[in-house]
């Protein structure tokens, strides 16, 4: 994983503000950089783990970098953000900024964080914000710093939004498309740039405030791509096109690429919708509406239920069925539930009175603190460890995430397994023809 990075010239103290995605993949990366990392954290219990190896979230390489960087001693967790601030050259920020109800950041970890690191850091320091925050806000961090700064200290606060994808988060830090940084001195450029130097990645410096929209600019252009592909699906079925066909088409156009192309039950996650509404609620806020972003928001929330709306138009009723459902998350390769379609749609099969048999290979876990397993007011849901035990006598089954294990399913097993082979499809994971010779009654996205 570190093909990329050279042998580095200056170690710097680096301490890392929160061990979510951003935080803990940020902190355990700069260790493997060869800089000196203390990662903070709230929660005693996730320090011990930590301090023993095991990662609080699922993702793939962390735990190996994880136990290699502790062992050698560039690596640590406290939750004594005293210690690990006071001395600290560069605070890394990525804490979370949830969604509040009317789509604005909230900024309440950030403030606290922001006011520790003030009445504590005892020499000059970087601070630098990771977490995802609307435009204008390190410059309000920076003051809010100084107006709580305890000692005579020399302190700024510099951007550095990540880009990373949850399943490949380390990957994508380490071998990043581009470090984005934005600053208002030469001297918090140069520190910056100086502790990304062994990354040996290409560093856009820009202002803070650029730094800010370029995070919500990008992230918002690929939502509003997977939506675009969405659109199409939903017409491509409407005039008997087929939307892998049409997305093979537009993908050897340079200018539009082949990434974001696939059709599907919508986005998720923790980036894509939270950013899109931040980006809406600012826009509206200065007195002007992002109708593109808009459009995108409204098409990603119809689209995450289309599957079960054509299932509703098939049958009478769930009541008493036997539904199978294949995936939790909202996608492969991580255990996070964030804006999953299963979130939208298990709600409503239940409310049915669906007997659901759910698996996923690691987001069960997560999913039954929302819905704990057995019965519920009308319908049930159990929990099973693999796609055969929940297709076994079942009378319809959904796909909402395209796991390997998943995708390994033969298309012969729904015949064999399933008391009617009806499956809906929110991945396209099986080819039309394929389904239809196995004797499956086969509906996907945007193909006929």
């Amino acid at each position: 994983m570190n093909d990329k990075i050279s042998a580095i010239v200056t170690n710097f103290k680096i301490s890392v503000a929160g061990t979510g995605y951003v935080g803990l993949v940020a902190g355990v990366c700069f260790a493997e950089a060869g800089h000196q990392v203390t990662c903070v954290d709230v929660d005693e219990n996730k320090i011990k783990m930590m301090k023993q190896g095991i990662s609080p979230i699922y993702e793939a390489d962390l735990e190996e970098l994880m136990k290699k960087n502790y062992a050698l001693g560039r690596l640590d967790y406290t939750n004594d953000y005293k210690s690990a601030y006071k001395n600290a050259d560069a605070i890394f920020i990525g804490v979370g900024t949830p969604e509040q109800p009317d789509g604005s950041a909230n900024l309440s970890y950030i403030a606290t964080v922001a006011r520790q690191i003030a009445e504590t850091i005892e020499k000059d320091c970087l601070v630098v914000v990771k977490s995802t925050v609307p435009v204008g806000t390190n410059d309000k961090v920076e003051q809010f710093i100084k107006d709580f700064l305890v000692h005579d200290v020399k302190v700024e606060v510099a951007s550095n939004p990540e880009f990373l994808a949850q399943g490949t988060a380390v990957r994508d830090t380490l071998q990043a498309a581009r470090i984005v940084i934005g600053t208002e001195s030469e001297w918090a450029e140069g520190l910056l740039k100086k502790i990304y130097e062994p990354f040996k990645l290409p560093i856009v410096s820009v202002s803070r405030r650029s730094a800010e929209m370029i995070k919500y600019a990008a992230n918002d252009f690929l939502a509003l791509k997977i939506s675009y592909m969405n659109d199409i699906a939903n017409l491509c079925e409407l005039v008997g096109a087929d939307i892998q066909d049409v997305a093979k088409g537009m993908s050897f156009d340079g200018r539009i690429g082949s990434k974001f192309l696939n059709a599907g039950i919508g986005y998720g996650g923790s980036c894509f919708p939270k950013d899109t509404k931040a980006l809406e609620y600012l826009a509206k806020q200065h007195g002007y509406e992002l109708r593109t972003v808009k459009a995108a928001i409204d098409v990603n929330t119809e689209q995450k239920t289309v599957l079960y709306k054509k299932a509703s138009k098939r049958l009478i009723t769930f009541s008493g069925l036997k539904v199978a459902v294949l995936g939790l998350t909202f996608k492969p390769g991580t255990d996070d539930l964030r804006e999953a379609p299963s979130l939208d749609n298990i709600p409503l099969l239940l409310a049915q009175g669906a007997d659901i048999y759910a698996y996923d290979p690691v987001g069960a876990a997560n999913f039954k603190r929302c819905y704990p397993e057995g019965k519920s007011d009308r319908g049930s849901i159990t929990y099973v460890d693999s796609p055969q035990a929940a297709l076994a006598g079942a009378n319809v089954c959904f796909i909402f995430t395209e796991w390997s294990e998943i995708k390994a399913v033969q298309p012969s097993a729904y015949k064999q397994l399933m008391r009617t082979p009806l499956v809906y499809d929110g991945r396209n994971i099986y080819g039309i023809d394929e389904m239809k010779k196995a004797g499956v009654e086969y509906y996907s996205i945007g193909r006929n």
